[in-house]
């Protein structure tokens, strides 16, 4: 075999074996994701007991920032339609965290080795927001709808109503409630 055939077959190989760079198969489905990726279950189940916020809280706002790809970045900017500017915020990983948060989170809980790609760390990170966002703004845990506009608007826009005058906003975060109800119902339902 020449060297230039191995060097390809091993490149592709070590390609293949990056993570989860590709959203599970059938989103729509608790079981088929966690029977497709044990991991995520794993790390939210510990994320519930540590945090206390539920599995499907959990998956509805992974689902809606990453779709559970584990490198998801937000879109590049355009200018005239054609130059690349940049992407519209650092928001990066599973739970799409913003350099600065995720900075403040690795102070005060995950430490510095924490990476936004390691869903143990995306998961660890939202329980830690949740609940902080708990303490200043008195929402449930369980109230996947107001954790996400908090989660999306910050806990300062929260409280000020910035999510307001966002009509496609509230729509996403209701949408974000029905799928953790969904999740809810489906995971109650799964073989172990």
């Amino acid at each position: 075999m020449s060297r230039l055939l191995r060097a390809a077959l091993i490149l592709v190989f070590l390609a293949s074996c990056g993570g989860d760079s590709k959203a599970p198969r059938n989103l729509d489905n608790a079981c088929s994701i966690i029977k497709q990726r044990p991991k995520i279950h794993k790390a939210m189940k510990r994320t519930e007991r540590k945090w206390k916020v539920p599995v499907p809280v959990q998956m509805a706002m992974i689902y809606q920032e990453s779709k559970f790809i584990r490198d998801a970045r937000t879109p590049m900017k355009y200018a005239l339609g054609v130059l690349p500017m940049g992407r519209q915020s650092s928001a990066y990983g599973y739970a799409q965290v913003l350099d600065a948060t995720w900075k403040e989170y690795q102070r005060d809980e995950g430490g510095r080795s924490a990476r936004r790609t390691d869903i143990k760390d995306a998961t660890d990170f939202m329980g830690w927001y949740m609940n902080e966002t708990r303490a200043k703004t008195g929402i449930p845990l369980t109230d996947a709808r107001n954790q996400y506009l908090a989660y999306h608007e910050g806990r300062s826009g929260y409280l000020r109503g910035s999510h307001n005058s966002k009509s496609w906003l509230l729509r996403i975060a209701s949408e974000v409630q029905a799928r953790a109800i969904l999740y809810q119902h489906q995971l109650a339902s799964c073989r172990r």
